[in-house]
């Protein structure tokens, strides 16, 4: 992620910038921000104790990304941080890569691993406030957001619909249920169509909520069954760019939709939030996504991504775009449909089977 015209000229600068990169205030981590220009390229974190393992892909990582400096910060006990910080500085520097500051914040205040000085830097530490930062300040006019704590991110992913998007599911579902069966060239154009349709909606939807707007019940139920279909779903994963819409859509479906419908949602939440540097957040939404349906094959891939600490790019470059899709996947097919009519089978109220669709 990038924090545009945020100047970190001290400790307490950095310390303030880094609960808005990771999108909460971490506890017990080791935080690693890379610096291209004067921009913040990306931010890694790691819950502590880490590995010295997990860290081996980090210089390759920073290296693709053109970073040439990082900022190292250690949240915790100097028992728990000091190994790591230790450790990935080491790393850094045999890379070839400068570390320009390196930092332990515990109880409001912090330490340098990088000043030997009892003078700026006395032994009891140093005492900062990130509330009255103007890092912070910044930050939030930009639309960043840290929550209290890791906790807060994890639930801010976490079901919240009620009865309301409950009966507004039941209800798409049954208008859907009506489809024909497939097996000729009429369903060809359902399907055709209802791609088209899906297409749409996806465009609208992203729209929406750039504009500040958010998809009623029924909208939000819709789209959600929509996304069964891999083109409509692969429209919205080749739209994603750095617009808050795309998080704040995809979050809000994740958070919305029925447990069977959501792996399609929250694995294009975790794109988004991947897309944007948001790796926590991305790898949240695959949990949630990866709950709902372990074998989804979009959320599989992302979580490799992750684990391997590729770089959003990597994959972002080899995106086909709405028109390549187009081209390679050729005309719609009724049993492009296939993963929609299994849903609305196995989800039917009650006893479910097969008759549940109803032939023409």
């Amino acid at each position: 992620m990038t924090i545009p015209k945020l100047v970190l000229s001290s400790p307490a600068d950095i310390l303030a910038a880094v609960p808005y990169l990771v999108g909460f205030h971490p506890t017990d981590s080791l935080v690693v921000a890379g610096v291209a220009g004067p921009r913040v390229r990306l931010t890694t974190r790691w819950d502590l104790p880490v590995a010295s393992e997990d860290l081996d892909l980090l210089v390759a990582l920073l290296r693709r990304e053109a970073v040439a400096e990082v900022f190292v910060v250690g949240y915790g006990p100097g028992a728990l941080v000091t190994p790591a910080a230790d450790t990935v500085t080491r790393l850094l520097r045999a890379g070839g890569i400068r570390v320009a500051e390196s930092l332990r914040a515990e109880g409001g205040r912090y330490w340098s691993y990088s000043c030997d000085s009892a003078t700026c830097c006395p032994a009891e530490g140093t005492p900062y406030d990130t509330e009255r930062s103007h890092v912070a300040a910044e930050a939030v006019m930009h639309g960043l957001v840290a929550l209290p704590d890791r906790g807060s991110l994890r639930r801010s992913v976490q079901r919240c619909a009620g009865a309301a998007m409950r009966q507004a599911t039941s209800r798409v579902m049954a208008d859907l249920r009506a489809m024909p069966e497939p097996g000729g060239p009429v369903t060809d154009e359902l399907a055709a169509r209802f791609v088209a349709e899906g297409l749409a909606r996806v465009r609208r939807a992203v729209g929406l909520y750039d504009a500040g707007g958010r998809l009623d019940d029924e909208g939000a139920a819709r789209l959600g069954l929509d996304l069964a279909v891999v083109r409509v779903r692969d429209e919205a994963w080749a739209l994603i760019d750095d617009r808050d819409a795309h998080v704040a859509l995809w979050r809000d479906l994740t958070r919305r939709l029925e447990p069977g419908h959501v792996a399609p949602a929250a694995s294009l939440l975790a794109a988004a939030a991947w897309h944007r540097g948001e790796c926590a957040l991305a790898g949240m939404a695959l949990e949630r996504a990866l709950a709902a349906d372990p074998g989804y094959s979009m959320a599989i891939l992302l979580r490799q991504a992750l684990a391997h600490m590729m770089s959003p790019a990597m994959l972002r470059d080899r995106m086909p775009t709405p028109a390549e899709l187009d081209d390679e996947m050729g005309p719609a097919r009724a049993i492009w449909l296939a993963p929609l009519r299994a849903l609305l089978t196995r989800d039917v109220p009650g006893p479910a089977s097969a008759s549940a669709l109803r032939r023409p």
